[in-house]
């Protein structure tokens, strides 16, 4: 993703004057406390810019800032953009959500500073500004606070060998820590390093239950600012010992020990082994094995939160198409070279998006090399579902929504117990065991790309290039809304042809934020606006957001993820955008738009607002007049206008042009050479070669065909697959096979001393059941030892026979001799 500044901006930013120049009193022509207003004689929205509308002051009262993300930690040191405040006469005070405040200040240059508070929270969270010590706060802007774990390990001090800090004090791992840390991102001559305490206290899910962050103690003070620091730990006194997940933090030495809301460096929160008492380094597996059983014992006691959880997709193809439900996990990601440090077996794992409805949970879902979910109760690389989701749950700041450490809290510390420092593992799986995916429903895919064309919910395949904005989606279920933007396309000569191409994607669901997706300035640029308002992504990648969740991948993809569990994925493809939307099996029958009726009947999928339906063999001229009728209402419009081409070409003109009459698939006609052409590249697909023959640009084609293959195979990885669930094995016995799907086999065998009683394997049939229930094994002599006596048996038996049989032959030769003279 490219930052873009347009020309308007830079002549704005060249003519807006500093902050000693102020509208006349009484006149609404300053920003102080109206940003984000549009009325009155000049505007604070984001939208003035490009409108040439804006306030002057703007930039003094609307702050941008610099960086504008940090961890939800805190001590994120930032920068006031475009606000020079020399000689101030009083303190800066920065307020977060109205109630958290933090000290400001002015440096040698005149730049205002504020220092980002410890937070509970993800996403974005407005900030107001005062420079007369807190008398007033006409200032505010947005900063952007991030989960732990996808915050830079630059802004992060770094445990080396961080799994030696975490099995301190078990068998083989003792003498010196070390940390270290990047100098420049504290600037001060002597640090102290202290040690924080996270925990979770109140009865579970009632009002009382709260999270904090507690400073314990300091393990140096005012020590040189030399970016390491080397220790050989002690256990903590008695009093500190109940905290089993902290985090280190390192301050300027002038701030009194454990000061809140100073500029600071965290590490990553992690298992305290290194602190913990004497009777912990005594016997490690003694004391882990008790706070498991504690744990096991918690457990039993709080609701059952499994039977609320998404189940998981059958295969790895589904779960990384099911973009709207899940997303790639982090710690185990096939595309950063499948590091499961602890999901060994796996190469690839992802979570739900949305937490739980009730008790906020998350599901997690790992795959081996082969596409086969990975489950508990064959291996302990399986997935394991959360009592925290990881990333938290919006509104954040409670137990068990806070994002990461609830689920350190609940799910990862008792990992630790049962399964990292004592072996009672069982005891961790039996509570957290994988889901299977005999209930998995995969979602459909509906999708608009090229010149531009459509394949709906029920897979009907048309062509509509109008030129305007029109609804691809509305679904009074959610109250879910997607439009889209579409414009000619104008050649490299300069000239515009009889095609069109969506340039522009919004989406809202009931009261959440609204974001769009369009083509930014230049060739290969996306720009992504947030309320109407561009966003960056040059600090992260991923957003949370009111109502949805958003991120943006490397090859301009931007993926929004709903509360609902509907998705948009919307990338560049060619000369215009495609986007592909996914919608859960609940919208069955709620939809309508240019992206169909999604029913499972492909027949009413022209359904006009009036409620009358084109036939499947409508021609095109007749799609056309069914494409016009979806134009966008200019009252519900979430597209943004922020340019004078904007808003004369679309805002201010009807939301499908009458005027423009495209070319219509059944008149497009190619010279030779560009048939043959069109026909070497593009084969069987009708669309390709249709952005040929109507632009005369293979590349045109070209990106058509690419984007409508990846909306087949995306279809096929979506296909629903028949799970016969997990087969135990048997007891006193074993099985070969881990696959559950139809087709698979799995076979049985029984350890020595025991014989199988029934079928030695069972195949997963098309109904969902299994051939054959799994056999038992009892106790007793096995087949080898049974076969060895048979055998035996039989070869005594012949030994006697021969030897019976022998003997009278000896007899007989005696009496013939005794006869003779």
């Amino acid at each position: 993703m490219k930052p873009t500044l347009l020309p308007w901006a830079l002549l704005l930013l060249a003519t807006v004057p500093g902050p000693d120049l102020w509208p006349a009193a009484g006149a609404q022509l300053s920003c102080s406390q109206r940003c984000g207003d549009q009325s009155g004689p000049c505007s604070c929205h984001p939208t003035c810019f490009g409108l040439a509308s804006c306030c002057v002051d703007i930039r003094d009262f609307c702050l941008e800032i610099s960086p504008y993300s940090g961890s939800m930690m805190g001590g994120k040191d930032f920068v006031v953009r475009h606000l020079n405040w020399p000689n101030p006469a009083d303190s800066v005070i920065c307020s977060f959500k109205e109630s958290i405040q933090t000290h400001g200040y002015v440096d040698a240059s005149g730049r205002v500073h504020c220092v980002s508070p410890l937070l509970y929270e993800s996403g974005r969270i407005p900030f107001t500004l005062s420079m007369n010590n807190g008398r007033s706060f006409p200032r505010s802007g947005t900063w952007l606070s991030v989960h732990p774990s996808k915050v830079s390990d630059s802004e992060k001090s770094q445990l080396v060998n961080e799994t030696r800090w975490q099995y301190y004090g078990t068998p083989g791992t003792q003498g010196n820590l070390t940390l270290t840390w990047n100098t420049s991102a504290l600037p001060s001559d002597t640090v102290t390093i202290e040690l924080w305490g996270y925990e979770e206290t109140g009865k579970p899910y009632s009002q009382q239950w709260a999270a904090a962050w507690s400073y314990l103690y300091s393990l140096a003070t005012n020590i040189h600012n030399s970016g390491s620091f080397t220790f050989t730990p002690k256990p903590a006194p008695q009093n500190f010992q109940r905290w089993e997940v902290g985090s280190l933090r390192i301050v300027d030495s002038r701030h009194s020990a454990g000061k809140p809301d100073v500029q600071a460096i965290w590490s990553n929160e992690h298992a305290l082994a290194w602190h913990l008492g004497e009777d912990f380094r005594m016997d490690p597996v003694a004391w882990a094995r008790n706070q498991c059983l504690a744990w096991e014992e918690l457990e039993d006691q709080l609701p059952t939160f499994l039977e609320e959880l998404p189940d998981c997709p059958c295969t790895l193809a589904q779960a990384r198409a099911d973009s709207g439900r899940f997303h790639t996990d982090y710690g185990c990601d096939l595309e950063q070279g499948s590091v499961c440090t602890y999901h060994p077996g796996a190469v690839h794992c992802v979570r739900s998006v949305q937490a739980s409805p009730r008790y906020y949970s998350g599901q997690q879902c790992c795959y081996t090399a082969d596409g086969t979910q990975l489950l508990t109760a064959d291996s302990t690389g399986g997935s394991t579902p959360d009592r925290g989701h990881d990333w938290g749950s919006p509104p954040y700041r409670v137990p068990p929504r806070v994002p990461g450490l609830s689920h350190w809290i609940y799910d990862v510390i008792s990992f630790y117990h049962c399964c990292l420092w004592a072996p009672e593992c069982f005891r961790y799986m039996n509570r957290r065991p994988s889901s299977d995916c005999r209930s998995y429903r995969p979602p459909r895919l509906a999708s608009a790309f090229g010149d531009p064309h459509f394949v709906t919910f029920d897979g009907t395949n048309f062509t509509f290039n109008g030129r305007g904005e029109y609804v691809l989606l509305e679904a009074a279920l959610t109250d879910l809304r997607v439009q889209a933007r579409t414009q000619t396309r104008v050649t490299p000569e300069g000239s515009q042809d009889r095609g069109t191409g969506l340039t522009a994607v919004a989406v809202q669901e009931a009261n959440s934020d609204v974001v769009e997706v369009r083509l930014g300035d230049g060739a290969g640029v996306l720009q992504v606006l947030l309320n109407q308002e561009v966003l960056s992504f040059a600090e992260q990648r991923w957003m949370d957001l009111k109502g949805m969740f958003l991120s943006v991948a490397a090859g301009n993809r931007v993926s929004v993820m709903l509360t609902s569990e509907a998705g948009l994925e919307i990338s560049l493809q060619g000369p215009f955008l495609s986007v592909a939307v996914l919608l859960p099996e609940k919208f069955l029958t709620h939809t309508q738009g240019l992206l169909g009726t999604f029913n499972n009947d492909p027949a009413d999928d022209f359904t006009l607002r009036s409620g009358e339906v084109l036939p499947p063999s409508a021609s095109s001229r007749e799609l056309f007049r069914f494409g016009a009728d979806w134009a966008v209402q200019n009252a519900s419009s979430l597209l943004t206008y922020d340019s004078k081409f904007l808003v004369e070409n679309f805002k201010e003109r009807p939301k499908h042009d009458p005027t423009f009459l495209p070319l219509f698939p059944e008149e497009s006609s190619a010279s030779p050479s560009q048939a043959s052409a069109a026909a070497d590249l593009c084969g069987d697909d009708s669309f390709c070669k249709f952005d040929v023959a109507a632009t005369g640009s293979l590349s045109v084609g070209n990106a058509s065909r690419v984007a409508h293959m990846q909306h087949r195979l995306r279809v096929q990885s979506l296909q629903p697959v028949v799970s016969c669930g997990w087969l135990a094995p048997p007891a006193n016995g074993h099985k070969q096979g881990e696959r559950y799907l139809v087709g698979s086999t799995v076979r049985f065998r029984c350890n020595n001393g025991y014989s199988l009683a029934g079928a030695d394997a069972s195949t997963c049939q098309a109904d969902g059941t299994w051939s054959w229930p799994t056999p038992t094994c009892q106790p007793g002599r096995s087949y080898a030892v049974l076969l060895g006596i048979i055998f035996g048996g039989l070869g005594l038996v012949a030994l006697v026979g021969l030897g019976y049989w022998l003997l009278r032959r000896r007899k007989s030769n005696t009496a013939v001799w005794g006869s003779q003279p």
